[in-house]
């Protein structure tokens, strides 16, 4: 890797992150502008999706509002993204979980973690 990008790579990605898998359930606060003002919008659902490392490493995350599944692609380390909050710890058996897009209802229910504390 070209040394210039390897320095953009570590100045950008040295924000603090939980770890992220798919099948957890997030928060995601992000900064949204409109007009003149500045606000923070949360967006809670399921990552579905992983992809790529370093800057450009993004989440999809997705919710059903008002029965319309609604995806969204976030950039983890995005200057808009304020912070990520892991709020259920998903058990699931694949990468990408594209299956609950045909899924509705009870049918989109995924098993919780449960990690041992010693």
């Amino acid at each position: 890797m070209n040394p210039i990008v390897k320095d953009l790579n570590k100045e950008t990605v040295n924000k603090e992150l939980p770890a992220l898998n798919p099948g957890d359930t997030v928060r995601v606060s992000v900064r949204i502008i409109e007009g003149n003002k500045e606000r923070t919008q949360a967006f809670e659902g399921t990552i579905i999706k992983k992809r790529g490392s370093g800057v450009g490493k993004t989440i999809t995350v997705r919710k059903t509002f008002q029965g319309v599944g609604v995806e969204r692609v976030f950039p983890v380390f995005s200057p808009r993204i304020e912070k990520i909050t892991v709020i259920r710890k998903g058990d699931v058996k694949r990468a990408k979980l594209y299956y609950l897009r045909e899924r509705t209802g009870k049918a989109t229910r995924i098993k919780e973690k449960i990690e041992n504390k010693k």
